[in-house]
């Protein structure tokens, strides 16, 4: 399925906006979701799922929901994502390990941490950084890790928290159970950021 871009959308009961930006899954590229923004103002951008389009033509876009539902749909926010290479294209902020590197940490499907890009992170001693991406594994697309990316001690290294490792999550703000000497210690894990200029595929 071809999904056009600056095009008018409709719902199942009338016009709902236009379409602005594709969102990507890193580990294939897949297309999961169109970006919806309402014509209102300001405006609001809603994630609208691929499975959520009836019809796409190169002119237009319909849904196969009402404008209600629409309204109920996660709303776009880019800094929640990474810019891809691709004009009008974001992803998901998802790094996976380099070639040839497994993980055994603990797991979580990546629908069910909720967290975002940008949280901050406090270590049971202070601050330490900010979430800059989630390490996932390609091969089921679980959450592993927690990647470190702004804002941290340790230079340009990838600093990269396990999952395990999370006391809790209060306020977009993630506390861990260790202290800052811990987490400076843990593995630098390699990271595949190859995904960036890919071309995405296309249904």
């Amino acid at each position: 399925m071809d999904i056009p871009l600056n095009v008018k959308v409709s719902c199942s009961d009338g016009p709902c906006g236009k379409s602005t930006n594709l969102i990507l899954m890193p580990t294939n590229g897949e297309v999961t979701h169109v970006v919806v923004e309402d014509g209102s103002f300001p405006e609001t951008g809603y994630l609208v799922p691929i499975d959520r389009i009836a019809e796409s033509t190169p002119e237009s876009i319909r849904l196969n929901c009402s404008y209600a539902e629409l309204s109920k749909l996660p709303v776009f926010n880019h800094v929640e994502f990474i810019q891809s290479g691709l004009s009008g294209s974001m992803i998901w902020p998802y790094a996976t390990p380099a070639a040839g590197f497994t993980i055994e940490n603990e797991h979580i499907p990546a629908n069910e941490l909720a967290v975002r890009r940008g949280a901050g992170v406090e270590a049971t001693d202070g601050h330490v950084g900010h979430v800059g991406e989630f390490l996932i594994n390609p091969l089921d697309n679980t959450i592993s890790h927690l990647v470190l990316r702004e804002g941290h001690f340790w230079g340009q290294k990838d600093v990269t928290i396990p999952v395990s490792q999370i006391d809790r999550i209060e306020a977009d703000t993630v506390w861990l159970k260790l202290d800052k000497q811990s987490i400076a210690a843990l593995p630098a894990i390699p990271i595949d950021h190859s995904w960036i200029n890919r071309e995405p595929a296309h249904e």
